[in-house]
């Protein structure tokens, strides 16, 4: 049966009509709602050269979106209210509503603007003006920075840096990476005499610093600025102050911690790496009522001294000692005998770079579940979840006792803490002062653990004269603080533990990079930031994120064009561990994903040279198109223990992943307009695919290589498959899932192209059913044996790590499979959506909603009975294609209305098993049979 159905010029008018007698009695149609500069709801750093405008639309109309806009921007909220601009862009004709060029005069340092926005509706129709928006630029360069210096407690000699770092624990060095660096403290005290208008302040820290001003920590974040490869860029963040700073005197305050810049060779270190000792930079500006302005900036006549923290290691844990602490050093008017001037030390040879990316934040709180006492002495505080995140203790004793907590995610059979697979020793210990209830929590290292061993101290339920009591314990998760974008949740409560048990997985791991793990390792790996990137994208938003990572790519790009595993590269690995394909190829697909679920041009455009040279390297590195060097298949299932790929061979995925590259740049070069670029990209593309073909396909039994789960779905997903034979391979991927009785064998490559290969293949409730189970290696399987975040191996095995973030591809089907949220594929920042929900199983509900940069998609279906609801929303300025498991056209309906009938129902394509519709903005119900 086939059947369409388009909206008609009739119909048109007789909507304008409508509008016109009933809409603009009450208003403009549409109303301009969320506002972003850069992507991002005022942020501050905003460079010169890089400045774009995007904004978000509601209307309570149907079908809806914008046919013209106008962006105004002054100095500032009076000027724009009075008309006086200083850019107008004028009335600009275009649906376009995301990354729009700033084209106006040249912007000043360190300054903030304000804009607003206002747009023309489908008919012509403007909008009020938007609320105002504002932005703060950053420092552009050197000369802005003035006078500032780096200052330092201590210097280390060229002789004693070790970068890049050691693998291991650099007991090769001889006497370098000994020396336990001092975490030092900053002061400086200022007078303000005139009302303040405005107070910015510039400041960084090498490698982290928490910055104090008046008594009172400024700002949320924790261990700022995010981490890079120093030596070609250091990051530095802006806080607006105004408030904070005081008529009279004033005292700012710093502790910088080492972070990734120092780790030294004590207790548990992936590596050791000494770029220096900890050293501040920063710059605050003031800007008076009466027009003057005022600069501060770190120099010699600030002061210094060593912190209560006697140790502190990214790797290896902190340690505090209260009885040093020094009550009001981040006050005016302080004491600072003992305080000596500051060192001025060399500057970073890292370019200096406003942080666009989200800060890491303590963004939960948990409390503790149970304490437990495994055996005399040591008790044992259980938080019922696995995550990163640092202890925050109350306690009150004695002058002079201390305390050791050891965090753990598994435990031995002793009920002691297990850092066996996490990375040990890593722990904290804090020296008590004695004075009252006493507050603690670390400040410059994390872990990831479920458990805390408290040894040395005891609850405070607990009578004991000679330890501490701990009047409460907490759990201080921290992760990058990118917005959340996303919620999916369906009847089927096994997959809501699934999606609960991968989501802490991703929390854990979203930090200033993403991360492999939040406790051994806490490095960038690169392939999960693409083969997780869809999984990662529906819950929270990357475009910040990963374009630091592909600028850490980039800083990380050898003269030979590779790519290396790991971004930033603080240890140059060696083998596959340093260049293999399948994580190498992020620098080609991440800048694809950012336009892909952004719209975001111009990351290709500062990425190309990256790309292209990256291409060219595998080529090189190729037998006639074929590559057979990396990891492969990391982690699958075959009857050795998990590590390099068992089942898949390595020249499979490393050559697929290969292609995908091209064929991507080709891709790219079209949406940029490199004509010239994408043609020859397209016939490399193609001598891969022949090649590959020749070397792996059996035409005649339609498998490839070994038959695999990965062998068979990679080639389906990234294109390689000839047209003519994907109905063959796909099928015979399917029998042999179900020749191996539905059970899991893909590794952390191929397990992504698996999941994408059955759902594009609309083999959903095979899907369902490979992961509706828990008696073989798999989610299920993990959760049984009392996981509460995804897991490094399948078998949740407690000699590798038990939160990591790498096989969760299944989140991703629940967001576009189960929920059907989807875009076409010539769609991109989702301008036409698909929803197209697989209602699998038994199953009788789900819902799940997606923050598109147009607004939020909502897509919810139900079923009981003879009848299937459908309720999806379809965000201003959109489109979308719903796909309606029914053809009895005349028994779906849309809020009571027969679609056939119905005015805002664009077109109704009827074709074999489903009916396609399509709509414009909006709130829609249907009703069909089941």
């Amino acid at each position: 049966m086939y059947h369409i159905r388009k909206i008609t010029q009739l119909t048109i008018i007789f909507l304008f009509i409508l509008h016109i007698s009933t809409g603009c009695r009450n208003g403009p149609a549409i109303e301009v709602a969320t506002l972003k500069c850069n992507n991002k709801e005022s942020p501050a750093g905003v460079g010169r050269e890089e400045l774009s405008f995007s904004w978000q639309m509601s209307s309570d109309q149907r079908n809806q979106w914008q046919t013209a806009w106008q962006i105004v921007l002054a100095e500032s909220e009076k000027a724009l209210e009075e008309g006086k601009y200083f850019w107008n862009s004028g009335k600009n004709k275009g649906k376009n509503n995301l990354h729009i060029p700033y084209q106006g005069p040249e912007l000043e340092a360190a300054s903030r603007y304000h804009w607003r926005v206002r747009v023309w509706d489908r008919y012509g129709i403007a909008s009020e003006w938007s609320q105002t928006a504002t932005f703060v630029t950053g420092l552009f360069g050197k000369a802005d920075w003035e006078d500032a210096r780096w200052i330092a407690y201590e210097t280390l000699p060229d002789s004693m840096k070790i970068v890049p770092g050691i693998h291991g624990s650099g007991s090769q060095l001889g006497v370098r990476g000994k020396r336990r660096p001092v975490v030092p403290r900053f002061r400086y005290e200022f007078q303000v005499d005139n009302p303040v208008k405005e107070a910015f302040l510039f400041i960084t820290g090498l490698g982290h610093y928490e910055a104090r001003l008046n008594g009172k920590k400024i700002g949320d974040r924790f261990l700022s600025p995010g981490w890079t490869d120093y030596r070609e860029t250091v990051l530095y963040n802006i806080y607006e102050i105004t408030e904070q700073v005081q008529h009279g005197s004033n005292a700012i305050g710093v502790t910088v911690g080492n972070g990734f810049y120092n780790v030294n060779r004590e207790r548990y270190r992936k590596l050791v790496i000494a770029y220096g000792m900890p050293k501040m930079l920063c710059q605050l500006r003031l800007r008076y009522r009466d027009g003057s302005t005022e600069t501060i900036v770190s120099g010699p006549d600030w002061q210094t001294t060593a912190s209560p923290i006697t140790y502190s290691s990214i790797f290896g844990g902190e340690d505090y000692d209260a009885r040093l602490d020094q009550p009001g050093w981040d006050e005016p008017e302080f004491d600072g005998e003992g305080w000596k001037s500051v060192k001025i030390a060399e500057p970073s040879n890292g370019k200096l770079r406003a942080q666009q990316s989200h800060p890491v934040k303590i963004s939960e709180t948990l409390a503790y579940k149970k304490v437990n006492q495994p055996e005399p002495g040591i008790y044992l505080y259980d938080f019922g979840q696995n995550a990163s995140g640092i202890p925050r203790i109350k306690v009150k004793g004695k002058k002079g006792q201390q305390i050791r907590l050891t965090p753990s995610e598994l435990l031995h059979d002793n009920g002691l803490a297990n850092q066996d697979a996490s990375g040990k020793p890593h722990y904290y210990t804090y020296t008590l002062k004695g004075d009252g209830v006493e507050i603690w929590h670390p400040k410059f290292t994390y872990y990831g653990f479920r458990y805390v061993q408290v040894e040395g101290a005891v609850p405070d339920s607990v009578s004991d004269d000679n330890k501490p009591g701990i009047v409460n314990m907490e759990f201080l998760h921290n992760r990058n603080s990118a917005p959340g974008t996303g919620h999916f949740e369906t009847s089927y409560e096994p997959f809501n533990d699934i999606y609960s048990l991968i989501k802490w997985a991703i929390k854990s791991n979203l930090q200033s990079v993403m991360t492999d793990c939040p406790h051994r390792e806490k490095l960038g790996w690169l392939e999960q930031t693409h083969l997780m990137g869809g999984s990662v994208h529906y819950n929270y938003h990357l475009h910040h994120l990963y374009n630091k990572q592909i600028a850490d790519m980039m800083d990380s790009q050898t003269n030979e064009g590779l790519v290396p595993d790991i971004a930033p590269e603080y240890v140059e690995f060696i083998g596959g561990f340093r260049d293999s394909p399948e994580w190498g190829s992020a620098s080609v697909i991440l800048p694809w994903l950012l336009y892909k679920w952004y719209g975001d041009e111009e990351t290709i455009r500062k990425a190309w040279p990256m790309m292209d040279q990256y291409v060219n390297y595998l080529k090189s590195k190729a037998d006639n198109h074929i590559l057979s060097h990396g990891l492969g298949d990391w982690y699958d299932l075959g009857p050795n223990p998990p590590g390099q790929a068992q089942l898949t061979p390595k020249a499979v995925t490393a050559t697929a992943i290969y292609y995908y590259d091209v064929k991507l740049l080709s891709q790219m070069a079209r949406v940029i307009d490199k004509t010239e670029e994408a043609e020859r990209y397209t016939q490399w593309a193609g001598e891969i695919q022949d090649a590959f073909q020749n070397r792996f396909f059996d035409s005649t039994a339609h498998v490839y290589s070994t038959g695999s789960q990965t062998a068979m779905a990679m080639p389906l997903v990234t294109g390689l498959v000839k047209e003519s034979d994907r109905q063959e391979v796909l099928s015979n991927l399917e029998d042999s899932i179900r020749a191996n009785n539905k059970a899991l064998t893909a590794g952390d490559v191929g397990f992504h192209f698996l999941v994408e290969a059955l759902e594009n293949g609309e083999a959903d409730q095979l899907l369902f059913e490979m992961n509706a189970r828990s008696d073989v290696p798999g989610y299920g399987y993990q959760l049984k044996k009392g996981a509460t975040a995804l897991t490094e191996s399948w078998a949740a095995l407690e000699e590798v790590s038990n939160n990591h973030l790498m096989l969760g591809h299944i989140m991703e089907w629940f967001y576009e499979g189960l929920a059907g949220i989807r875009q076409t594929p010539s769609s991109a920042a989702y301008n036409h959506i698909l929803i197209e929900p697989a209602m699998v199983g038994d199953i009788e509900w789900t819902k799940a909603w997606y923050e598109s940069p147009n607004g939020r998609i909502q897509s919810e279906w139900s079923q009981g009975g003879e009848q299937r609801t459908m309720k999806v929303s379809i965000p201003v300025n959109t489109t979308a294609t719903v796909v309606i498991p029914s053809i009895q056209i005349d028994r779906i309906t849309e809020s009571g209305t027969q679609i056939s009938n119905h005015p805002d129902i664009l077109e109704i394509r009827s074709e074999e098993e489903d009916t396609r519709l399509r709509l414009g903005s909006g709130n829609y119900v249907f009703k069909f049979p089941k």
